[in-house]
């Protein structure tokens, strides 16, 4: 037998496919002969004249045919060799005829060893139906061939005969389909691994875009409102020939900075691998709901020399028997985001007038956050990165699952600018 071959893809035919967990190796397509194919039929025909030209064959004819009729059956051997990848039904069609003429007119052992290699080649490269038929073939045969030999010819030896068939059909047949198998299980299995690569590869990418994203957001929110107010009071502080004014602005545009620069610090410690962080220099606490009344007071800072003011009413139950479910972190610092977000919008693009930030828990549970202010219909372009943090707002809200919406409506007192955000406030059990 051959194989041992090495696999070959231009001439093991078409890949095999993976359907459902099961591989199916197509009919290999015609074509030249493999290297390692002539090679087997040219040394099988060299073998066999060579034997014959020893006088090593297997004996007289058992049919009365003439000798010379086993070299006929070592050619067509041999051509059903070259043809054991390429197409290998038609060398099995080939070989068993050979190998009936080859027995009837005397026998050749390279022409029997020469179709054990044929049957093995037709299970291992033929198509997955024949690759199941073969070996059953080969078993029925050896079968009724015991059979017929042992009523016809009462001999001890015939258990020698019936070994050699066993030798020449099973033997090769159930040799390829475990080799099959194996190689079919060992392509199954390398499939699975490239599958599991590429979703890890997938699940990476998505995990740095969904990261980016979060970086994205955090950078926007945390910079956006103290920069806002520092362009205001910068602004201010150009145009009004007042020094107490232009302290007064300085001065909130050194908080800002302050507070800009401090969350930006916690920030960057939140992205320092832990191991190799300094122990003394800890990140500031995130943002909570509790901070809410300080950024009003900061909103009210910056926006008043611009007519706004700020309001801020907590429509949460307080803490006891009665109290609404408590919000978990993250939805607390996206109540947060979203109240800050929403006031550096307003103090950017609100009319004059009165911007009203109001958190409770509907009936549901949910904590809802909702600003309104006075809605200004300004002609021109846009600022730059205008609509980001509208992006923001609605990406926090979707990653928790709440329901989140902005626009302008009309209101008792004119139109305004409302921003509204529902968020699943899950209670954080304690153990009792």
């Amino acid at each position: 037998m051959a194989d041992g071959d090495p696999p070959d893809v231009e001439a093991a035919g078409p890949r095999a496919v993976f359907d459902g967990g099961v591989t199916a190796r197509s009919p290999a397509a015609p074509g030249r002969p493999h290297r390692l194919d002539v090679l087997i039929a040219g040394g099988g025909l060299l073998g066999g004249l060579l034997l014959w030209a020893m006088n090593l064959h297997g004996g007289p004819s058992h049919l009365g045919l003439p000798p010379s009729l086993t070299l006929v059956a070592l050619t067509a051997m041999s051509v059903a060799e070259l043809m054991r990848r390429t197409a290998p039904m038609t060398a099995l069609a080939l070989a068993v005829p050979a190998l009936a003429l080859d027995i009837g007119a005397g026998t050749l052992v390279a022409t029997v060893l020469m179709f054990t290699d044929v049957v093995y080649a037709a299970v291992l490269y033929g198509p997955a139906n024949a690759a199941r038929r073969i070996p059953l073939h080969s078993v029925l045969v050896t079968v009724l061939s015991a059979i017929a030999l042992t009523a016809a010819w009462q001999n001890p030896q015939v258990v020698l005969v019936i070994i050699s068939i066993a030798l020449v059909t099973i033997a090769p047949a159930w040799t390829g389909i475990i080799i099959r198998n194996h190689r079919e299980a060992a392509q199954a299995a390398q499939l699975r691994a490239e599958q599991i690569a590429l979703l890890a590869e997938i699940d990476r990418t998505q995990a740095v875009v969904g990261e980016r994203a979060r970086m994205a957001r955090e950078l926007h929110d945390m910079v956006a409102n103290h920069l806002s107010a520092i362009a205001i009071h910068s602004t201010a502080a150009q145009s009004i020939d007042d020094p107490s004014a232009t302290r007064e602005a300085l001065g909130v545009i050194r908080e800002n900075s302050v507070q800009g620069l401090a969350e930006m610090r916690r920030l960057i410690g939140l992205l320092r691998d832990p191991k190799t962080a300094d122990r003394d220099e800890e990140p500031a606490a995130t943002p909570t709901l509790d901070g809410l009344d300080a950024l009003i007071d900061q909103a009210r800072t910056s926006g008043g020399s611009s007519g706004l003011t700020f309001e801020l009413e907590d429509a949460r139950s307080p803490d006891g028997p009665g109290a609404g479910p408590k919000p978990t972190a993250p939805v607390a610092l996206a109540a947060y985001r979203i109240v800050q977000e929403s006031l550096t919008n307003a103090l950017k693009h609100a009319a004059p007038g009165q911007v009203r930030v109001r958190i409770a828990h509907d009936r549901g549970g949910a904590l809802t956050v909702a600003v309104r202010s006075p809605f200004a219909d300004r002609p021109g372009p846009r600022a730059p990165g205008s609509g980001t943090g509208l992006v923001g707002m609605r990406e926090r809200t979707a990653l928790l699952g709440g329901a989140f919406e902005a626009g302008p409506e009309s209101g008792p007192a004119g139109r305004v600018w409302l921003v509204r955000a529902a968020l699943p406030a899950a209670e954080e059990e304690e153990q009792r």
